[in-house]
């Protein structure tokens, strides 16, 4: 019989972002305070960030905000945006940049690690997870064990970055 096994990825879905930007842009165009206002928004797939130039904060925070409702309607998680500082641009307009998270980074797959190695061991779960790239395989013996941990990672607010568990195999 064969050992049950799960990936554990973060992995960002940019169809679904540019069907999100594509109903910020309609929900902006009409809200009030945004009538007449210069803003852009632009998705770098290569280097996985947005760039968004707006009048002032107020305009970027607005902005931010619309990003988050219409990203979780198209099941994005929030924790997948990264703001940066707001910079000057050119005409008096303001930038920031927000880093798309995609892929695990080495340190968040050994933070990620730990927190299941010291999970299993206090709740008796024989489970095994390793570091493959930028996702972390998990193997144990029972498939409930593997189901445990996912139920405990979801939980868990302390991550900051958004997980999917793909390739389950029992």
């Amino acid at each position: 019989m064969a050992t049950p096994t799960l990936d554990i990825v973060s992995k960002f879905n940019f169809a679904e972002l540019d069907n999100a930007i594509n109903n910020l842009k309609k929900m902006m165009a009409t809200r009030f305070d945004f009538r007449g206002s210069k803003w852009t928004i632009e998705v770098d797939q290569k280097e996985k960030k947005l760039k968004i130039v707006a009048e002032d904060g107020t305009k970027h925070k607005g902005i931010a905000e619309e990003l988050h409702k219409c990203a979780m309607r198209r099941g994005i998680d929030p924790k997948a945006f990264e703001y940066g500082e707001t910079e000057h641009a050119l005409g008096g307009m303001l930038k920031r940049e927000v880093k798309l998270t995609n892929g695990l980074e080495a340190e968040k797959a050994k933070e990620i690690t730990r927190k299941i190695k010291d999970f299993a061991a206090a709740n008796g779960l024989k489970v095994q997870p390793s570091i493959q790239g930028d996702e972390i395989r998990l193997s144990g013996k029972q498939i409930d064990d593997l189901r445990t941990v996912m139920t405990m990672l979801q939980g868990d607010e302390t991550i900051g970055v958004p997980l999917q568990f793909v390739n389950m195999k029992s």
